[in-house]
């Protein structure tokens, strides 16, 4: 990489990026209080996430240092790994909260599917990159659904049928910018629809069931699967303009919230920083996005633009979701805020994302502002 490069570089993106974890950090001390009055050990979550951080700083480096087009040409093999993750992650892998998505490793929990998403992602990119004048065929349309499907149904069997969703939100995005025909995924969408009822029978296990039956009525179970529900939704309402002060929100305090640092975390936000946090919050995201997208407008080749088409489209989802959760808006799905919940695999990949961005940015030709 030359020195001209160099300068290319989207000091922006990183300082966006940062301010998000930082940010997430100060939202994780305040929920962690409690359970960790004695202050920052090695095992209290600020201390984990912080070097997570600085490990994705590491890979995010390491990504943008090396040519993104070399991601594309190893996507078959990439692809391969994500499928083979996904499946051995069903036999020998870790359960918790009725669900099997996670490997332990020195004392740390990896998810196979936060890394799948983003291999997935550099697959299609290439897939699509490589027929871009077949994108009017049917059956370019039904093999690359065919590559974001396989993943998304062996995350749905964990069962994790959030994360599948970001699988099938992250394919239409792609599909619609490689220049397929806006009708196929309209049509696919209205047969998706019509047999929602028959597939949740089919799909849905009594665990998921639970979840979809405590989301339309909380208060049917509210000191079991609709307690986080309804404490989430309290602290949320109870926050105001400016909330309540940091480490000072009574349901984040008092424990009555449970998974404060992941799922719920914008629940904490809600309640200790208001509804002028949220909107920090949220401006922070819609300012990175906005570099996301401007890395694949200037994206010199279609697998560039594909790539970054993608990655927006992967963090804008997550974000819509979880912050969706916590409002009560759709079912519990256990997908992380990205940057701000506690969680190596997520932290790490989306940094990995970022480096991604970052080379299609350093490697293009014509800069813009």
């Amino acid at each position: 990489m030359d020195s001209r490069a160099v300068r290319r570089f989207d000091f922006v993106m990183i300082a966006l990026a940062a301010a998000l974890v930082i940010f997430g950090a100060i939202l994780i001390y305040s929920a962690a209080l409690s359970a960790y009055p004695d202050g920052i050990t090695a095992d209290h979550p600020l201390f984990k996430q912080i070097i997570f951080a600085l490990l994705g700083l590491g890979v995010m480096v390491l990504v943008t240092w090396l040519d993104y087009r070399m991601f594309g040409q190893m996507a078959p093999a990439l692809y391969a790994l994500a499928v083979l993750m996904l499946v051995v992650v069903l036999f020998i892998g870790d359960s918790a909260y009725g669900s099997t998505r996670w490997f332990s490793f020195a004392g740390q929990q990896i998810q196979p599917s936060e890394i799948a998403k983003l291999l997935t992602i550099i697959t299609l990119a290439r897939y699509f990159a490589d027929r871009q004048a077949r994108m009017q065929e049917v059956r370019v349309f039904l093999e690359s659904l065919a590559l974001a499907a396989v993943p998304a149904v062996l995350v749905l069997v964990e069962p994790d049928m959030g994360t599948a969703l970001v699988f099938g939100a992250v394919w239409v995005g792609m599909v619609l910018m490689a220049g397929a025909p806006p009708r196929y995924v309209l049509v696919l969408l209205g047969l998706m629809v019509s047999f929602i009822p028959f597939g949740a029978l089919a799909v849905m296990g009594d665990y998921q069931r639970e979840r979809f039956t405590t989301w339309i009525d909380p208060n049917s179970d509210p000191l079991g699967g609709g307690f986080n529900i309804l404490q989430s939704e309290i602290g949320v309402g109870s926050g105001g303009l400016f909330g309540k002060g940091l480490t000072h929100g009574t349901q984040t305090q008092l424990d009555f919230l449970q998974t404060s640092t992941t799922d719920y975390i914008f629940s904490v936000l809600g309640e200790e920083l208001g509804l002028a946090g949220a909107l920090l919050l949220l401006a922070l995201f819609t300012a990175l996005l906005y570099r996301g997208i401007r890395a694949a407008g200037l994206a010199q080749d279609p697998f560039g633009r594909l790539l970054a088409t993608g990655i927006v489209v992967m963090v804008l989802f997550q974000v819509f979701i979880n912050v969706a959760v916590n409002v009560r808006l759709v079912p519990v799905t256990g997908i992380p805020l990205p940057f701000i919940s506690q969680g190596g695999s997520s932290l790490i990949m989306v940094f990995a994302a970022l480096g991604l961005l970052e080379g299609v940015v350093l490697r293009h030709k014509k800069i813009e502002f």
